[in-house]
């Protein structure tokens, strides 16, 4: 997959302008002092945050690492960058952006010459703004187009895989990466419905959703997991985490840390488990030799009440941080 360095702070071109929705980016920082003190261990140094947002936490760390700290953002999403751009100007002498996503981190990382760092975030939640745009298709609260590809110019669509996969398919994703206990009634009423008509809104999806499960009840709506599911599906969220993890612990000096922000059970558990596996704690199976991360959380760090009521779609956040030990501390 190819990617774009944008050298310190420069406006994107008029093409690449035209394919980002208007709305305006808006992403509240989850954890943010508790990221920026877990990060930050001293002035200055050099900071990767491989899912930049509209730059929140790459502002802090910034701020946090004056004078001279530096900072490389990566982010799939064009609108992303466009707004961190803005966000970041204050420290444009000390910022590198990239377009692209983070599984490619280590190849990113070298050609941008941050190839050895003290500090790395991933935050691995969808931005309000990409939530709120209806023309970006991840939320059935407003009808737009079904597509929910975080880089909209790459990839299969949400729409691609409702209207394409077969029904058994479609039912061990939306039960495996949305937990989602009428999986498989919900995929006979998705395959039922396609036969009349193409499924190409968030609207229609969610409609068909609602009725394979009898209706709305209770606070969480029927097709909260089905969208989480094909979200996951569509971005490779999954594999994506699981590629870039080793190569952040990679990319850090002895004594640098990985900050990373899930926001449901299984982000969380592939984190968990890697930290355990490279600290060298776990079964036998999961260890990997000789321990190459100390973990900094022994248990995930959450929000706090005021953060949860200024902010409720934080309320599942969990930070785990680990540092990467020397060979000779082992």
């Amino acid at each position: 997959m190819p990617f774009h360095i944008v050298e310190k702070v420069k406006r994107m071109d008029s093409e690449d302008e035209e394919r980002v929705p208007s709305s305006t980016f808006r992403h509240t920082p989850v954890l943010l002092s508790e990221v920026v003190s877990g990060l930050v261990q001293q002035t200055g140094g050099r900071y990767i945050d491989a899912t930049l947002g509209g730059g929140g936490h790459a502002f802090a760390i910034l701020a946090a690492s004056a004078p001279d700290g530096q900072l490389l953002g990566i982010d799939a999403d064009p609108a992303a960058i466009m707004a961190a751009t803005t966000r970041l100007e204050p420290y444009a002498d000390r910022t590198v952006f990239v377009h692209d996503n983070f599984c490619n981190l280590g190849q990113i990382a070298t050609c941008a010459e941050f190839a050895a760092v003290d500090g790395i975030v991933l935050d691995l939640g969808v931005s309000s703004y990409q939530l709120d745009t209806p023309e970006r298709g991840f939320s059935f609260l407003n009808d737009g187009p079904l597509d929910m590809r975080l880089d909209p110019a790459c990839g299969e669509t949400a729409a691609d895989l409702v209207n394409n996969l077969d029904e058994e398919t479609l039912a061990n994703l939306i039960y495996r990466y949305g937990e989602e206990r009428t999986s498989r009634r919900i995929a006979r009423y998705i395959v039922e419905a396609r036969q009349k008509y193409a499924i190409t809104t968030t609207g229609a999806l969610a409609d068909i959703i609602v009725r394979a499960s009898g209706g709305r009840r209770g606070k969480i709506h029927p097709a909260t997991r089905t969208f989480q599911a094909l979200r996951i599906v569509v971005n490779h969220e999954m594999d994506y985490l699981e590629m870039v993890l080793p190569q952040a612990v990679e990319l850090l000096v002895p004594g640098g840390r990985l900050a990373v922000i899930s926001f449901h059970s299984l982000e969380d558990r592939i984190v968990k488990f890697f930290f355990r596996a490279q600290a060298g704690q776990g079964s036998q199976d999961e260890r990997t030799g000789e321990p190459t991360l100390q973990i900094v959380t022994k248990k995930p760090i959450t929000v706090r009440d005021a953060e949860h009521r200024s902010n409720p779609r934080s309320r599942s956040a969990k930070l785990r941080i680990a540092e990467k030990v020397s060979i000779e501390a082992t």
